[in-house]
């Protein structure tokens, strides 16, 4: 892994369509790809890790412009990957965010949040969202070993809400005809755990990620190539049949554990 620093012109994001899954108005991310390199994500096809150094002096421009709303940090690579502990950019940010009266949201599979609990206690509305695939471990090991255990994410939820820090769990991405199973155990977890709501999203396959991920699984589960080919066809998303088909039962086990399944 390689680590570049870079000066940016902009940081904010505007998001134009209505964001009915992290309800959010801008995007920002302090770095460009992921260390974590989990193989069901295009972060990590790029070995070198983009540091936006001045995102701070050019996030505090942009804040004084624009109308005040909710920013996802973190929304395409992870704001607290290991390179945060150095250089504290992510912190620094939440510090702004604060200091402008915005809202944000972060989205993170990373328990190094936990160290910008001062903080996000004090920034207004503020939402952090934990993803993870699986609560089987040999499956996290397999597809994202460099990430906190799932026991240890579910943890996360529990602390924040402790703290006061709205927080909720994302099975994102969901890997067809691998995690499907697990639906009912995931959702009575995260309610155990005290998550405010249960999001979800498929796994996208574009661009070059299509081809890694099928390569990959020649070698994991070749049984499932006719099936991943069958539901992506020429899309990097799952065919309408087989989301409806999953969305339905996630629907339904959110009401029978009496979790929202929207923010």
């Amino acid at each position: 892994m390689q680590y570049k620093e870079i000066n940016i012109n902009s940081l904010l994001n505007k998001i134009t369509k209505k964001d009915t899954l992290f309800s959010g108005d801008y995007t920002a991310d302090p770095y460009k790809n992921c260390e974590f390199g989990c193989l069901y994500c295009d972060s990590g096809l790029d070995k070198t890790i983009f540091i936006k150094t001045n995102a701070r002096e050019i996030l505090e421009e942009e804040l004084e412009k624009n109308e005040k709303g909710t920013i996802i940090i973190g929304s395409v690579h992870d704001a607290y990957q290991n390179i945060e502990k150095k250089t504290k950019i992510t912190r620094d940010l939440l510090k702004i965010i604060k200091e402008y009266d915005f809202s944000c949201h972060i989205l993170t599979k990373s328990d190094l949040i936990l160290r910008d609990i001062d903080i996000l206690k004090d920034v207004k509305d503020c939402k952090v969202t934990i993803s993870l695939i699986s609560l089987n471990e040999n499956i996290s090991n397999i597809f994202e070993k460099k990430l906190p255990s799932p026991n240890k994410r579910l943890e996360l939820i529990k602390k924040l809400n402790t703290e006061n820090i709205k927080s909720g769990i994302a099975l994102m991405p969901i890997i067809p005809f691998i995690t499907e199973s697990e639906f009912e155990e995931v959702i009575k977890q995260a309610k155990k755990n005290n998550s405010a709501y249960f999001l979800h999203k498929f796994l996208e396959l574009k661009g070059d990620q299509k081809a890694c991920f099928l390569e990959f699984l020649k070698g994991y589960k070749p049984n499932l190539l006719q099936k991943y080919q069958q539901i992506y066809n020429d899309s990097y998303y799952p065919n309408e049949e087989y989301i409806n088909k999953q969305k339905n039962k996630i629907e339904s086990l959110c009401k029978r554990y009496k979790l929202k399944d929207k923010i």
